[in-house]
């Protein structure tokens, strides 16, 4: 055994090695922080271009995580003024969940068919009530993975562009869910 390694304990060893390991560690970190501050750089050396903003890039609309919960509670009050208890979506233009409030006593399959009603009217841009009678000429529009082809999902526009959807479950009837993402709708725009 090494001479030096008598001398100290174990101990001592442990906090000796774990001390280096920190002073490593604060040093490797202050040099990817010092990267990355720092331009980017090709192997050139030259710093990244800027492209042309009219020729490839677009602008798109989003909601606000305030505005998609504004809505989803909308639908939820309108629900619970009629005595029902269901489940509210709000998806954004991808079809991500933004929010979901689950109302009480609504069912445990609520919570999917919301977020899957909202997913279908996001991507047609139209009420999923409207969308169930397309399955007539193409049924296999079903089959799309997420999608919900029964009422009670609509979009939301802004420009004519869907940004987002709102879907409604636990209702008794499509029609009602239907209603009451209209209301989450109409709140988003007062």
């Amino acid at each position: 055994m090494n001479p030096v390694h008598k001398k100290f304990s174990r101990r001592a060893r442990v906090a000796t090695g774990g001390a280096v390991l920190v002073v490593v560690a604060l040093a490797g970190f202050g040099a990817v922080n010092a990267n990355a501050s720092a331009p980017a750089t090709t192997s050139a050396g030259a710093t990244s271009a800027a492209v042309p903003a009219r020729a490839t890039t677009t602008t798109s609309t989003h909601l606000t995580i305030d505005a998609a919960t504004d809505a989803a509670q909308a639908a939820l009050d309108a629900a619970e003024k009629e005595n029902q208890r269901v489940t509210v979506a709000v998806v954004d233009r991808d079809g991500n969940t933004i929010v979901t409030l689950r109302g009480d006593g609504a069912g445990p399959q609520s919570y999917e068919s919301a977020e899957r009603k909202a997913f279908t009217a996001v991507s047609w841009n139209a009420p999923t009530s409207q969308l169930t009678e397309r399955l007539q000429q193409a049924p296999t529009l079903k089959d799309i993975p997420g999608t919900l082809f029964l009422a009670g999902g609509v979009p939301v526009t802004a420009g004519n562009a869907p940004i987002a959807g709102i879907g409604v479950a636990g209702a008794p009837s499509g029609a009602l869910d239907e209603k009451f993402a209209q209301a989450g709708a109409q709140a988003i725009g007062r």
